[in-house]
């Protein structure tokens, strides 16, 4: 394994490049995976890291360094902690970062179950979501406007892995790739016309339209809806918060899929 310990050295920059700026993941088409977590993720999906950086400490862990024999021939280096911090796109680093070649989009058809998001543009949001969706046995992942990177190091930290069991598709038009859609279009939005989640018969093909933490959906995208969606709040509360509101909607539709099967 190669130890690298100037922050000259043009690994180290492409390796910081990557943890902060959304362009050079664009123009590298790579991403950081962080810790032994979503790389054994990753690994089990079939994707392989184009490079593993561990930490000096990092070396001293048995579960890292059985991850680095499971990657036989992958180029690996080591930092000094100090150092690795420095990369890393977290605030607590793990001692293990894997450099990703990031899938191409997902092409084909949809599915008979779609999250389409509009804006949602905060990274532990947006995981969260990406998580939840897979937990949910979603496969297809629409990313409109405005959205956070789906691959971005913070948002693959939230996702835990979902990303890898996921149909993504980024910055789409979401009125060109949903017109057509063969099924119901919903939106959980304060309109007059909408229904409780809980009186929905949702066992037929959906698409759950999900928006920005505070504006919401925008209105070229709200105007897809064919049904208003509102979720019962007997408490004291306006709203929940957009993670929360999607993992409400997507269980009660398996809810209702897995009562009738």
């Amino acid at each position: 394994m190669k130890p690298v310990t100037s922050r000259d050295n043009p690994l180290i920059k492409h390796l910081r490049a990557l943890s902060e700026s959304a362009r050079a993941r664009r123009e590298s088409g790579q991403t950081l995976l962080d810790g032994v977590h979503l790389v054994e993720a990753a690994l089990a999906a079939g994707l392989m890291p184009a490079r593993l950086v561990v930490s000096e400490s990092g070396l001293r862990r048995a579960e890292i360094v059985a991850l680095l024999d499971a990657c036989g021939d992958v180029p690996a280096v080591s930092l000094p902690d100090g150092l690795f911090a420095h990369v890393s796109p977290v605030d607590s680093p793990s001692g293990l970062l894997a450099v990703l070649d990031v899938p191409p989009d997902a092409d084909g058809p949809l599915s008979d179950t779609v999250v389409a998001l509009d804006g949602v543009q905060d990274p532990g949001n947006l995981g969260t979501i990406l998580r939840t969706a897979a937990a949910a046995g979603v496969r297809d992942v629409l990313l409109g406007a405005g959205c956070a990177q789906a691959w971005a190091p913070r948002v693959l930290r939230a996702g835990m892995g979902g990303h890898f069991r996921l149909r993504l598709r980024e910055r789409v038009g979401l009125p060109e790739v949903l017109r057509g859609f063969d099924g119901a279009i919903l939106a959980t939005v304060l309109r007059p016309d909408a229904r409780s989640l809980y009186a929905l018969d949702l066992r037929g093909p959906t698409v759950w339209l999900f928006g920005a933490e505070g504006a919401g959906l925008s209105p070229g995208v709200a105007a897809l809806a064919t049904q208003g969606v509102r979720i019962p709040m007997p408490g004291e509360t306006e709203s929940l918060n957009v993670g929360a509101a999607a993992a409400v909607c997507l269980f009660e539709q398996l809810r209702q899929r897995s009562a009738s099967a």
